[in-house]
């Protein structure tokens, strides 16, 4: 395996405004619409998330997924979960991936299985989200969490998210310092809608010396952002978004949405370092997106 550096981390580095994507895994065996959509994407996206088991609900690995975009040539970030592995398994998959060629982890605690489509599952959350993080440094240090040395050690890019705007300013200063103690190097936040939000969390996070890529969240109906409001921690869809999206009734909201998130992407650029772009149900428009946000 060739040995290579993070796209992501090289345009970040270079001060340059980095955009990722996220692309769900599917459920099933099944991935020529998720190929298809990347494949779209290829020149026009510095990093593609693979989520791991969103919302608990069981889907292809992600690691497998990740190899894939990465033989299309794209980068991608491997998101990873406390809630189904222990530290055996956990260290397993991250050298696996490495292996695989997989450079971006984004370091996540992962929604309890009772959110799920498999109820009954245990949780394991033998590792908080900082002791997984603290997990990738010694990887990436040459020696696995027992303190035994490596026969070649990892090179990850390690990522954490932040939620501003729904914390206060102590609790977003507490867990922004020990994730960035714990080795992250950059942060993708939970979805925001206006620079009102993201200004004030970027001034309080500068001091720290890490790059935010601002979450934006394609909402596709007033039921989406209303199930997302009620049900998703961390994120906060404004009233005026939603009657936005009540206005464009049902047979144009999902070009409601896709214009609110442009408009967003335009609103809060000047002040993060990139974008993460969730689409869901519209991933195949996110070419779209980018273009008339002026991304590329």
């Amino acid at each position: 395996m060739k040995t290579h550096q993070s796209t992501l981390h090289q345009m970040l580095v270079q001060g340059q405004f980095a955009v990722t994507v996220e692309l769900n895994p599917p459920k099933g065996t099944d991935v020529s619409e998720l190929l298809e959509t990347a494949k779209s994407l290829s020149g026009r996206v510095h990093g593609i998330n693979v989520p791991d088991n969103a919302a608990a609900v069981m889907r292809a690995s992600p690691v497998a997924v990740a190899r894939l975009l990465y033989e299309q040539g794209h980068d991608p970030v491997l998101q990873l979960t406390c809630r189904d592995r222990n530290r055996i398994g956990l260290q397993s998959d991250l050298l696996g991936a490495h292996v695989l060629g997989i450079r971006n982890v984004l370091c996540l605690t992962g929604d309890s299985p009772s959110a799920g489509d498999h109820k009954d599952a245990k949780p394991v959350f033998d590792l908080d989200t900082v002791e997984v993080m603290r997990t990738v440094s010694e990887l990436n240090q040459g020696r696995d969490l027992a303190g035994n040395a490596l026969e070649g050690r990892t090179t990850f890019f390690i990522g954490g998210a932040a939620a501003p705007g729904v914390e206060s300013a102590e609790l977003l200063h507490k867990k922004f310092a020990a994730k960035v103690k714990a080795g992250a190097q950059f942060f993708q936040t939970q979805p925001v809608f206006s620079a009102k939000v993201i200004q004030p969390f970027m001034e309080a996070v500068r001091p720290y010396s890490r790059n935010v890529l601002a979450g934006v969240l394609v909402l596709r109906s007033v039921k989406m952002a209303e199930y997302v409001n009620a049900h998703v921690p961390g994120i906060d869809v404004p009233e005026e978004i939603l009657q936005e999206l009540r206005d464009a009734r049902d047979a144009h909201a999902a070009e409601a949405g896709i214009e609110i998130a442009v408009r967003t992407i335009q609103a809060i650029r000047p002040f993060c370092d990139g974008v993460h772009v969730m689409a869901g149900r519209l991933s195949h428009r996110l070419p779209e997106i980018i273009r008339k946000a002026g991304l590329n």
